[in-house]
């Protein structure tokens, strides 16, 4: 398994789907049907298959959406935290099984940042911590593709190679499920990282952290048990939050000022267009059309890359910042 076989979420902003989880509720608290009739959640084959759908769609003719919508704040010592703008993730991936019985997912993810006021999508944003006017970027990991099979490696993202890890034995796929109540399931994952930066201080000294990223991610994922084991149900939906951890981004500008970000939103997936915000699907359909299409099956031989060595690759470092 190389580097783009990982499990990631729909949505989850490149986030690893099995780097961690929360120890499974007591076997006397799973419900019944979590082991049947149509898959065993407590096996490899059934979290396979389960999260396929609810990351795509085991119909390969389908198309599934998702999105992520919520607010950035900034944290700074001596001073509560601060809402910043509002982001809109748009994804859409499509399943490739594979002969093996295992499945590729080709995966797109677009995000955007908006006006927490009016949900405009920022095209450039007042800074309050420098009180400076800056360009506003989009995200666009295209693609970032997924991988899901019976046993796993149980690792984090390789980031172009930038977040080095060392080899771990393959492990039964396991989403961690435990009952909610009320016919719904959920699992709780997290992952903490610590890698070095793809934007260095020597050479993007504005934008910069620092040497090292510090991130970490937490997801909680909820579906309707009867759902999962409806057998004429290709695909799943599914609701929950994401949250994330990590350094100021690099448009913003904080010249390495001490601090950090958090992004706090909701994550939901959908089988049509019609799901996403009407503003947030403007801005994709006029600047990103290719972005509301799953990448072709060529595109998974094309590397995974993280935000931050996107914006190194396609931006240019700032000037000085004027007196």
């Amino acid at each position: 398994m190389d580097r783009r076989e990982l499990l990631m979420l729909t949505g989850s902003m490149a986030t690893v789907l099995a780097a961690s989880h929360t120890p499974r509720a007591a076997a006397a608290t799973v419900p019944a049907n979590m082991k049947g009739p149509y898959i065993d959640l407590t096996t490899g084959k059934g979290n396979m298959l389960a999260g396929v759908r609810i990351d795509a769609n085991l119909d390969e003719s389908k198309q599934k959406w998702g999105s992520v919508s919520g607010v950035v704040c900034g944290v700074r010592d001596g001073e509560a935290l601060r809402d910043l703008f509002g982001f809109e993730v748009v994804s859409v991936a499509r399943a490739w099984k594979q002969p093996d019985g295992s499945y590729r997912v080709l995966h797109r993810e677009a995000i955007f940042y908006s006006d927490l006021a009016t949900g405009d999508i920022l095209r450039e944003w007042r800074n309050p911590y420098t009180d400076e006017t800056v360009k506003v970027f989009d995200v666009i990991n295209d693609p970032w593709n997924h991988f899901f099979a019976e046993k796993i490696k149980l690792q984090g993202p390789d980031y172009g190679g930038l977040n080095k890890q060392a080899d771990v034995p393959e492990k039964p796929y396991d989403m961690g499920w435990y009952d909610a109540g009320n016919g719904i399931v959920q699992n709780r994952t997290h992952i903490n990282l610590f890698y070095t930066s793809a934007l260095q201080p020597e050479k993007w000294p504005r934008e910069s952290p620092g040497r090292k990223n510090r991130v970490s991610e937490f997801f909680t994922m909820t579906a309707k048990l009867d759902d999962l084991q409806n057998p004429d149900k290709t695909s799943v939906l599914h609701t929950g939050s994401w949250m994330r951890v990590t350094p100021w981004l690099p448009w913003m500008l904080m010249d390495q000022a001490q601090g950090h970000i958090v992004y706090h939103s909701t994550v939901q997936s959908f089988d049509s267009l019609a799901g996403f915000k009407p503003k947030v699907l403007a801005h994709a359909e006029k600047l990103y059309p290719h972005m509301l299409e799953a990448p072709p099956k060529e595109y998974w031989n094309k590397p995974n890359l993280s935000s931050l060595e996107v914006y190194a690759r396609d931006a240019k470092p700032a000037p000085p910042k004027k007196p």
